[in-house]
Order: C-alpha cells, then sequence, then structure tokens
C-alpha cells in the first residue's frame, strides 16, 4: 500500500515538484469543467514573493503543440527569480482563432487572480510565445477585447515578448504566399481578407490604447518574418509604443525557439535585459 501511495503522489497532476530550487505545480485548469486543452503548468522560484512572472505560449501553427515543450527556458526564467508559466489552449479546426484568443486571456485572468499563490506577482505580467504563440502573444497585447472579456486590459500586461511568427499582419502574408503556398494559414485564419485582419496584431497598433512595450524577436535570415516584424515594429513605433526588435543572427524558426533560455545565447540575453529594464521601474 505504501508503494501505491508514492506511485500516485508522484503522478498526480496537482503534485508539487522540486527540482534545482523550483517548484512545479502541473495540469492547472484556468477553466472549469478542467479541459486538457486549457491547463497550465507554473515553474516557481523554491524561495520570496512577488516575483515578476512570464506567460509562455507554445508553437505549432495553432493545431499542434503542448505546454512541455518550453526546453530550458523553465530553469532559466526561475534563475532570474521569475514565475514561468506555460500553456495549453485548444486548436483548430476544433474551435476558431478567436476562441484560441479567449483561451489565452482566460490564463492571463487565472495568473492575475491566483499567481501570488504561486510566489508571483499580478503587478508584472508579462506575455511571449513562439511561432503561433507569438501571434498569439501579440494579438492579445494589441487588440484589448480578449482582455475586456476578462476583466482586464493592456495595461495588466507589463510586456510582451513574440518570438519569430510571420503573422503580424496575417492578410499580407497570406496575399503574398499565394493560395498553394498559404494554406496551413488559410485553415486557420479563413479565406476572407476580413477575417484575417481580424486577427491579424497589427491591425489593432494605435495610441493610446495602452499597449505594452515589446521586445520583438525574430530569426535574421528569414524573410517573411523579418518583414512583418519590421513592418509591425514601425506600427508600433508610430503609436508611441516602446518596441525593440532583436534578430536572432545564425538561427533558425526552431532554434531560436530551443535555444533561448540557454547560457551565452544572444537573444535569451536580450529578453532578460527587456524584462529586467521593466521589472526595476
Amino acid at each position: 500500500m505504501k508503494r501505491l501511495l508514492i506511485l500516485l503522489l508522484v503522478i498526480s497532476p496537482l503534485s508539487s515538484v522540486k527540482a534545482d530550487d523550483m517548484i512545479i505545480k502541473r495540469d492547472i485548469p484556468y477553466v472549469h469543467p478542467k479541459n486538457d486543452r486549457q491547463i497550465l503548468d507554473v515553474y516557481s522560484p523554491a524561495a520570496g514573493a512577488e516575483h515578476p512572472v512570464v506567460i509562455w505560449l507554445h508553437g505549432g501553427a495553432w493545431r499542434f503543440g503542448d505546454k512541455r515543450s518550453v526546453q530550458s527556458k523553465p530553469q532559466a526564467f526561475v534563475d532570474h527569480d521569475y514565475v514561468f508559466v506555460a500553456i495549453n489552449y485548444r486548436f483548430v479546426p476544433q474551435v476558431n482563432m478567436g476562441d484560441i484568443a479567449a483561451d489565452v486571456a482566460k490564463a492571463v485572468r487565472w495568473s492575475y487572480d491566483h499567481i501570488a499563490e504561486y510566489g508571483g506577482t499580478r503587478d508584472s505580467l508579462f506575455i511571449a510565445g513562439h511561432s503561433a504563440g507569438a501571434h498569439l502573444a501579440a494579438l492579445i497585447a494589441t487588440d484589448q477585447q480578449y482582455l475586456k472579456a476578462e476583466g482586464l486590459s493592456l495595461t495588466n500586461l507589463k510586456g510582451c515578448i513574440p518570438v519569430d511568427t510571420a503573422m503580424y499582419d496575417a492578410e499580407r502574408q497570406i496575399r503574398e504566399r499565394g493560395p498553394s503556398r498559404s494554406r496551413i494559414y488559410r485553415d486557420a485564419f479563413g479565406d476572407r481578407a476580413e477575417t484575417q485582419q481580424e486577427y491579424s496584431p497589427r491591425s489593432y497598433v494605435a495610441k493610446g490604447k495602452g499597449i505594452p512595450p515589446f521586445l520583438i524577436l525574430h530569426v535574421a535570415s528569414r524573410a517573411d518574418s523579418t518583414a512583418q516584424t519590421r513592418a509591425f515594429a514601425n506600427s508600433l513605433e508610430k503609436a508611441e509604443v516602446d518596441v525593440r526588435v532583436v534578430a536572432g543572427e545564425g538561427k533558425t524558426h526552431g532554434t531560436i525557439n530551443r535555444e533561448l533560455g540557454l547560457p551565452n545565447d544572444a537573444p535569451t540575453r536580450a529578453v532578460f535585459e527587456f524584462l529586467d529594464g521593466l521589472t526595476e521601474q
């Protein structure tokens, strides 16, 4: 019986695990009833309170991926005294892009309400993600409707860090790639230009909205993400939003994500300079 109890404690999805001065709490539902695509993991420093919080959105073309695909990120952020929250969200075609963005907003709301229980502070919530997750992070940080539906606003986000997406302007990306090459995008954003624009972060950039500061990372050699990043950053600058752009030299779409959090990684250094600069204000 003792061996059975030990096993149950190890595999319980809500059990806490401590490793390398990090406390891990897995599979926490951010909506009820519980849905496996609407759960999150929290990685916290083992000591202290009121740590700033980074909410991470995985990539996967809005149709696959998982919150546990975080490589060395949790340990890196915890080592820098941040709480790291990795979320799952629902996928197309089971739901549409607006539903996915709503999931992200609900996870932000959960963090706002509960993160103090895990050593974090709701006064320093950052949102970040890679690829499809980068698009969603940027959408949540520019289109206020999703956070507003949860009783929050854009000003509840301290900053946004999208990592290598070419979908700041979905309509432009789909149009320029042509019908045969853009099928994966049209499956997610629809065939109508109006719908594509509806889910494009660039559509919502304007002065005086409370859009948080942005650090935009992209692969230096990837033409479409570079062009989209520059256009989006220019829009943010014109709207008087603080924005910094860092090109990942020698990176690919995969390695800029996998290597984020590793020692001596240039994009990682840029991330912590950005975060620390805002949390010290």
